[in-house]
């Protein structure tokens, strides 16, 4: 089959094109055909910096996928031969990615895609959803009328938390650092937005809370932002973050009594375990797109697989908005 492998790791690492054995079928396990895969920042990072969580040399990279199931494995009944599938299954130490035309994968982190949108749209989903419910539903419990603050409303993880929070009935305001993106924030549920370079954590919280701060906070920057969440936040507030890399000072989150969340969704697949939460968390995603209730994001500049190289350079920009997803050709 075809493929694009990573032959070493650094900021000179490039995609390059190869002829690979087509990975055979394994008990619980999928064979998907690769329709399209989106690039997230952890794709990125293990192409340039080594991560401990890469695949060992030559690898084939990228967990999200969306695709067309072709064999199904020993033991599975939840599938079969031609169901319209997506997750993020690969592209992690031990797992094939879905730079490839085939990729195997964990029937478990697997879920039907949506119906109502295609495989690009689809591909753009997997790992962002996953995340931003595992932060608000699964260990926030965004409550009804709950305040909460998403920082970056275009981003990946950002533009989906937005839209779970709204749905489960919180009033959301969000971070954006220009009009166009504020307005798509609107766009998405959020009541109100924020443009955080020119208003301090204090100024908007004063503004929009009135001093009592925010009951929760989705962090999707890390560093710094982590301490203005802590500002933001209101006694006894939560803040989840996905970007925790840093050294803080505790001391507000100890005098405010904060809960603080972080969260590595890649956990299951390194693992092995709690592989299955991930399947039905995408297979409610895939319910809450096909009722119109939730919108992918996606970049609108096109990328083939052959482009592959060209589309990490893009991100590296940090010009895109929403995700950057990567076709396969037909």
């Amino acid at each position: 089959m075809y493929a694009y492998l990573i032959r070493h790791y650094g900021p000179d690492a490039q995609f390059e094109a190869a002829d690979i054995p087509k990975p055979s079928v394994q008990p619980g396990h999928l064979l998907i055909q690769v329709k399209a895969t989106s690039l997230n920042p952890v794709d990125w990072k293990i192409r340039t910096h080594d991560l401990p969580i890469a695949p060992d040399l030559p690898a084939v990279l990228h967990g999200d996928v969306a695709g067309i199931v072709t064999e199904v494995g020993e033991g599975i009944t939840t599938f079969q031969v031609g169901d319209e599938v997506y997750g993020c299954a690969g592209g992690v130490k031990g797992l094939g990615g879905a730079l490839a035309e085939f990729m195997v994968a964990d029937a478990q982190l697997i879920a039907k895609k949506p119906q109502s949108i295609g495989f690009r749209e689809a591909a753009a989903l997997p790992l962002v959803s996953i995340t931003a419910w595992e932060g608000l539903i699964d260990r926030a419990r965004v409550q009804p009328n709950q305040q909460v603050l998403v920082h970056g409303a275009t981003g990946g993880v950002g533009h989906i938390a937005l839209q779970l929070a709204n749905i489960h009935g919180a009033t959301v305001v969000t971070t954006a650092s220009t009009k166009a993106k504020a307005d798509i924030g609107l766009r998405l549920g959020a009541k109100e937005t924020i443009d955080y370079r020119n208003e301090s954590p204090v100024d908007y919280t004063n503004r929009i809370t009135g001093g009592k701060g925010f009951d929760i906070i989705f962090d999707t920057l890390g560093g710094t932002n982590i301490d203005r969440s802590f500002e933001a936040a209101a006694h006894n507030g939560q803040v989840i973050t996905i970007v925790s890399h840093s050294t803080h000072d505790l001391s507000l989150m100890h005098q405010r009594g904060l809960t603080l969340h972080v969260v590595f969704m890649l956990i299951p697949m390194l693992i092995g375990q709690g592989r299955a939460q991930h399947g039905k968390i995408l297979s409610k995603i895939s319910a809450l797109v096909d009722a119109g209730d939730l919108t992918p994001l996606v970049d609108p500049k096109r990328f083939m697989l052959e482009e592959i190289n060209a589309a990490h350079d893009y991100f590296a920009t940090g010009q895109h908005v929403g995700k950057i997803v990567i076709e396969h050709p037909s």
